[in-house]
């Protein structure tokens, strides 16, 4: 006798299972599915065997080869295409010249195929069915023979109004080899729905034979468990390739199981496996080959692959982990939860019910995952990328469907009834994602001012003056053309606190958002009006806040790179209105670009060459969202990040008859504070967060804050860093100090810095720190969310990052390379801290 496995399927519903290998692949008890099945055949004598393959055929054709390490021989059918399970058949038919066998190659089965086969010879049936007896038989086709077990009727998958029998089609068939004669060549075709309506219509001898034994369609991921589980407890007549040990652990060759284990009804060990002590096992379990569980862990009732690592106090209960994961110490899997091969699943991380995770993704230590998994590479620890911006690669990780959710979770943290402004960028992206929030947030109870396309600057302003509560705005990251960032303003168009993160990712992470009754919705306020109200007010005070006398009697010429962004209609409109001659470039907004090097360097020599062409007082060039400027004196001299700041304290210095206070980060360079220093103006130092400040360009008591990377805000006109404002107020002190903005930077002393990234474990974090600070104190530097270390003319300043674990060291010294030097000694000593 000649049987047919059909091994073609790929198991959609297993997924990710069998995302890389076909479903009869897929092991039970560390040993394929369809190696269960050729072992069976093998037993009832049925050693040529014909294998039809599709999906990841040569998965398949490796792992058994011709058969002979099985004790049988195996012959392929490749289907090129899939043709249904009797095209598949036809496929094989040259090889098919006497009555054969067909069995499914990813079901699990103890069935007498030798009781079956002798049921088809005595009834000289052309075909027989192998059924069995199911409670549940709405997911099977159904089929009732008469009491000589002739088929009179079936039925595929019916509703229970349609079920008319408990037996059901196995998919184990006894075919004489001229029922593939009824069977199409090259085209898809079917057993259940097409051969056998044919044979029951013509009147061909088909039979029904009911078996008693143990059957289970591992079509779904809990049958999967079931069949795991029932092979395990004993439920399945087949050898089991471990050997039973005390309390219910069968354990394969090589297993350890250390002292001090706690285990609970039928535990399956796989060979190699490794339990340490204090380690919990709940069954029924089964544990692949070579993986380790750690001291503390606790499996319950869940199926792992082999390879893995279950670290210590990780808890996995009615999971699924496949091969070659990692899940870190503390980690937490939940109820039905499956884990794709090759994952990491970080410290402290929480992987919620019913989640799939996709093969070789990451979630990082301290995440919560509460939805699939299925495109992104990884899951943050926290919501927030940072810097109250949420970031993910467009309808990958950051789809319009979480973006409803963040807008149901931030609205759910303000009052019902509040407003929210929301503003995006040019890109299709930018939309897609904003419409996604402006779903979410009337869901919560909140007015939605939809501002569409303003500068950030303009939606800041209006954040903070008008009705809203808070902002939002959705760009392209400047910095990869594949990520949106989503920003979050609170009331006063400041980014939001951490304080504000963490409650906004708390609704969001455990679905806690607010939910209101149809009557409370908010409304969606959009068209036209939002955005020219928005630009008026914001007009309005600009003009108020800028001496238009001085600039309409110079009638002054610059040149202004938009970069094609946010700021360039209502940037050339302003700029115009107050007389200024304006040259500018790239000026029609768009799309956003990634700010490369490159392009930016290229910018930057058109913009100087136009600005000295033209005789120009000075060029800039905008980012795109408007925020950020970069300078270039009138002789087309590209001034550095740090010198423009410095240039414009200088200026403001010059032309005041007071004090002007001015903020800036701890991470400025000394040339800053030695400035201050020479007519007694003021410097705050400002903690090294862009949240901190952000929340500083609103304050009233500085008058000037700058972060060193082309940030500039005067909160006499509150819209944060604002590039067109610092360009128009630049202008302004050129002309009020009567001189050209090159003999200004030439009075800024030289400074060279060097920046290094040092690893640290969030864990030790809190040590380094402990131990910086004692340095600090110790040697008089200052402290604020980092450290600042003055020894003679240099200067080191070390920053732990908000949102990785990583330190960022800052050396500054009198040349580039004593710099260098500086800031690889103290990521050194961070190190050492680390380890000590």
């Amino acid at each position: 006798m000649l049987a047919v496995v059909m091994a073609g399927g790929e198991g959609s519903r297993l997924r990710p299972l069998t995302l890389n290998r076909p479903k009869p692949m897929v092991p039970i008890l560390n040993i394929p599915v369809m190696e269960h099945i050729i072992n069976l055949l093998k037993r009832h004598n049925i050693t040529d065997i014909v294998v039809t393959v599709h999906y990841l055929a040569s998965v398949i054709e490796d792992y058994f080869g011709d058969g002979s390490d099985f004790g049988v021989r195996i012959r392929y059918a490749l289907e090129e295409v899939p043709l249904g399970t009797a095209g598949s058949v036809k496929n094989a038919q040259h090889m098919l010249t006497e009555p054969f066998l067909i069995i499914s190659g990813d079901a699990l089965t103890d069935i007498d195929l030798t009781a079956a086969l002798a049921y088809h010879e005595s009834r000289r049936a052309k075909a027989t069915l192998v059924l069995v007896r199911v409670e549940n038989p709405l997911e099977y086709g159904v089929v009732i023979p008469d009491e000589d077990g002739r088929v009179q009727r079936f039925l595929e998958k019916p509703s229970w109004g349609e079920v008319f029998s408990d037996t059901v089609n196995t998919g184990i068939y006894v075919l004489d080899p001229s029922v593939l004669d009824l069977i199409p060549v090259g085209v898809p075709f079917d057993f259940s729905s097409e051969v056998f309506p044919r044979l029951l219509a013509n009147g061909d001898p088909m039979f029904g034979y009911v078996a008693e034994g143990y059957w289970c369609d591992v079509g779904s991921l809990p049958d999967y468990l079931r069949a795991s589980f029932d092979l395990a407890e004993g439920r399945v007549d087949l050898p089991l390739p471990a050997a039973r040990v005390a309390n219910g652990i069968m354990a394969g060759r090589g297993a350890t199981i250390e002292s001090d284990v706690r285990s609970f009804g039928v535990v399956y060990l796989g060979d190699g496996c490794v339990i340490r002590s204090g380690a919990v096992l709940h069954g029924p379990s089964v544990i692949g080959e070579n993986t380790i569980v750690e001291s503390g862990a606790t499996i319950d009732r869940s199926v792992i692959w082999g390879n893995c690592l279950i670290s210590n106090y990780a808890s996995v209960s009615g999971a699924i982990i496949a091969k070659q994961c990692s899940i870190r110490r503390g980690a937490i899997i939940a109820q039905g939860a499956v884990i794709g091969d090759g994952c990491t699943i970080g410290e402290q991380a929480v992987v919620h019910s019913n989640v799939k995770i996709w093969p070789d993704k990451e979630v990082e230590e301290q995440a919560t995952v509460s939805s699939s998994l299925i495109w992104g590479g990884r899951v943050r620890r926290s919501l927030f990328a940072g810097h109250a911006t949420i970031s993910g690669l467009a309808n990958v990780e950051l789809t319009p469907e979480l973006a409803a959710k963040v807008g149901a979770a931030y609205g759910s943290t303000l009052s019902v009834g509040s407003a929210v402004l929301v503003n995006r960028g040019y890109s299709k992206a930018a939309r897609m994602i904003k419409r996604g929030l402006v779903s979410g947030l009337p869901s919560a109870g909140i007015d939605v001012i939809d501002t569409s396309t303003v500068p950030v600057p303009v939606a800041r302003f209006e954040t903070r003056l008008g009705p809203a509560k808070g902002g939002i705005h959705v760009r392209m990251s400047p910095f990869d053309a594949r990520v949106v960032d989503i920003k979050l303003f609170d009331a006063n168009g400041a980014d939001v606190s951490k304080n504000t993160e963490r409650k906004i990712a708390n609704v969001y992470l455990r679905e806690d958002v607010r939910r209101v009754p149809a009557d409370t919705i908010g409304a969606i306020i959009a068209g036209t009006e939002p955005m020219q109200r928005a630009e008026q007010r914001y007009r309005e005070s600009y003009l108020h806040r800028t001496d238009r006398e001085i600039i309409e009697r110079s009638q002054p010429t610059i040149v202004v790179d938009f970069a094609n962004g946010l700021f360039a209609p209502l940037g050339q409109r302003l700029l115009r209105e107050l007389g200024i001659n304006l040259i500018d470039l790239r000026s029609v907004a768009g799309e956003s670009e990634p700010r490369l090097e490159e392009k930016v360097t290229g910018s930057l020599r058109t913009l100087g060459a136009v600005t000295r062409a033209v005789g120009a007082r000075f060029g800039v060039l905008f980012n795109y969202s408007g925020t950020r400027i970069t300078i270039v004196d009138e002789r087309g001299g590209v001034l550095p990040s740090w010198h423009a700041l410095a240039a414009m304290m200088l200026l403001a210095w010059k032309t005041s008859s007071s004090a002007v206070p001015v903020g800036v980060p701890l991470t400025a360079p000394r040339l800053i504070e030695a400035l201050s220093h020479v007519d007694g103006h003021r410097i705050q130092t400002l903690a090294p967060d862009p949240v901190v400040i952000s929340g500083a360009t609103m304050r009233q008591d500085l008058t000037l804050i700058g972060d060193g990377a082309g940030g500039f805000a005067f909160p006499e006109l509150p819209s944060g860093f604002d590039g067109l404002f610092a360009a128009t107020h630049l202008l302004e002190l050129l002309l009020k100090a009567d001189m050209p903005l090159s003999k200004i930077v030439e009075q800024v002393p030289p400074y060279h810095i060097f920046s290094v990234d040092a690893y640290c474990p969030w864990e030790r974090k809190g040590k380094v720190m402990r131990r910086l600070h004692e340095t600090a104190q110790e040697s008089g530097g200052r402290s604020l969310q980092g450290v600042r270390l003055a020894s003679g003319e240099d200067t080191i300043v070390i920053v732990p990052d908000a949102d990785k674990p990583i330190f960022h060291v800052q050396a500054e010294a009198q040349s580039p390379q004593h710099a260098a030097v500086l800031a690889e000694r103290y990521a050194d000593l961070i190190r050492s801290f680390r380890e000590g």
